[in-house]
C-alpha cells in the first residue's frame, strides 16, 4: 500500500459530516500511526490486535462528540480467551488540539491457542460498556448491552439503540498493510451514522424484534417517516469498498461525495486523533494508597522497591516503598 498526500493528511483524522437531505450525521475516520503505537507496546496475536484496532476506531468514532477534557471509554469483558478490551478517549485539553486514545486487552494465551473460534467469538459472554467521565464533582455516567451481537460494532449499534434509542451504523475495517520493503502496519477505516434526534426522544412503538430482546434501529424506526431515509442511506453505506475507508487514493471528504451526494453532505472540522496515555508517578502512588502495609510488603522486590507497569503503554516505575507510606512490619 503506498502512501500518498491523502493518506498523510487524513490519517488520524475524524470528520464529521451531516447527511441533510437526510437528517443523518455522522463521521468518517482512518487510522494508521495511531493504532501502531497502541498495539506496539505489546506482543499481541493478530486476531487480538484485529479486535483491539476495531475497538480504537470505534472510540475514535463515538469520542468525537464528547466535550473539552472529558474522558470516554469503551470496556469490553467476556469470559472467553479474550477477556478484556479497553480503551479511553481524552477529550482536547483546549479548542484545536488533539484529542488523546490509549488502549489495551487481556487474555489467556493457552486457551486462545486451544480455542476452535476466531475473532470476536473468542471474548465470549459478557459485556459492551461506554463510560463517560465528565470531571470533578460530577458522576460518571455508564451504558451498558451485553456482548451477544458478532461483532463490537454490532454491539456499538445496539448500545445507542439500548441505552440512548438513537438508531446508529458503524462500518469498520481493520487490517494489515504493508508496502514494499516496510513491515506491516495496521490501519482501520470507519463510518458512523447517526439518525438526528427528535424534539422529543424517540420511543420503540413495538416490543424488540429480535431473539435476545434488545433493540435494534429498525425497532425505533418501526412506522416513522423517516425509516425510508434511514434505509436509503444505510443500502448506500453497504456500497463501500474496504480500500475506500482503508486504502490511501480516496480521501474522506470525495469518499462522502461518492456515496451520499444525493444526501446533501456538509462536513465540519475534524478532530485530530493520537496515541496518549495519562499514567504517571503521582497516579500510580495515588493508586496504591488503597494497599495496607502488609499488602505493600509483599510488593516490594529485591532492589527494594515496589514496581508497577502500566497496562496502556507499558511504561515501568519504580517506587520507594516509603513514598507509599510503608513503615515496615
Amino acid at each position: 500500500m503506498k502512501t500518498n498526500e491523502y493518506s498523510a493528511g487524513w490519517d488520524e483524522q475524524v470528520l464529521p459530516f451531516q447527511l441533510d437531505a437526510a437528517n443523518i450525521r455522522g463521521r468518517v475516520a482512518r487510522l494508521d500511526t495511531l493504532l501502531d503505537n497502541v498495539l506496539k507496546q505489546h506482543d499481541y496475536p493478530t486476531q487480538v490486535s484485529a479486535l483491539v484496532a476495531e475497538a480504537v476506531m470505534l472510540t475514535a468514532l463515538i469520542g468525537q462528540t464528547i466535550k473539552l477534557r472529558w474522558k470516554l471509554s469503551l470496556q469490553i469483558r467476556g469470559d472467553g480467551p479474550i477477556r478484556i478490551i479497553a480503551t479511553d478517549y481524552y477529550g482536547p485539553s483546549e479548542d484545536g488540539t488533539p484529542a488523546k486514545i490509549r488502549a489495551y486487552a487481556s487474555y489467556d494465551s493457552d486457551r486462545l491457542n486451544a480455542s476452535n473460534v476466531s475473532g470476536f467469538e473468542n471474548i465470549g459472554k459478557g459485556m459492551f460498556a461506554i463510560l463517560m467521565d465528565q470531571g470533578e464533582h460530577m458522576k460518571p455516567y455508564q451504558g451498558i448491552t451485553p456482548l451477544s451481537q458478532g461483532s463490537l460494532s454490532k454491539c456499538a449499534e445496539t448500545y445507542f439503540a439500548q441505552s440512548e434509542q438513537l438508531p446508529t451504523r458503524f462500518q469498520v475495517i481493520v487490517g494489515e498493510s504493508s508496502a514494499p520493503g516496510e513491515k506491516k502496519s495496521w490501519r482501520a477505516g470507519g463510518v458512523m451514522l447517526q439518525h438526528m434526534p427528535k424534539a422529543s426522544p424517540l420511543i420503540a412503538k413495538d416490543l424488540p424484534s429480535s431473539p435476545d430482546g434488545l433493540l435494534s434501529a429498525d425497532d425505533l424506526l418501526s412506522g416513522d417517516e423517516s425509516a425510508d431515509d434511514w434505509n436509503r442511506v444505510n443500502i448506500l453505506l453497504d456500497t463501500v469498498e474496504e480500500m475506500e475507508l482503508i486504502g490511501p487514493n480516496i480521501s474522506p471528504p470525495q469518499l462522502l461525495h461518492r456515496l451520499f451526494h444525493e444526501e446533501v453532505p456538509r462536513v465540519f472540522e475534524t478532530q485530530t486523533v493520537r496515541f496518549g496515555c495519562s499514567c504517571g508517578e503521582d497516579k500510580v502512588r495515588n493508586t496504591m494508597s488503597i494497599y495496607s502495609q502488609k499488602d505493600i510488603s509483599h510488593m516490594i522486590s529485591e532492589n527494594g522497591m515496589v514496581t508497577a507497569d502500566c497496562q496502556f503503554c507499558g511504561s515501568h516505575y519504580e517506587l520507594d516503598p516509603k513514598s507509599l507510606g510503608f513503615e515496615g512490619i
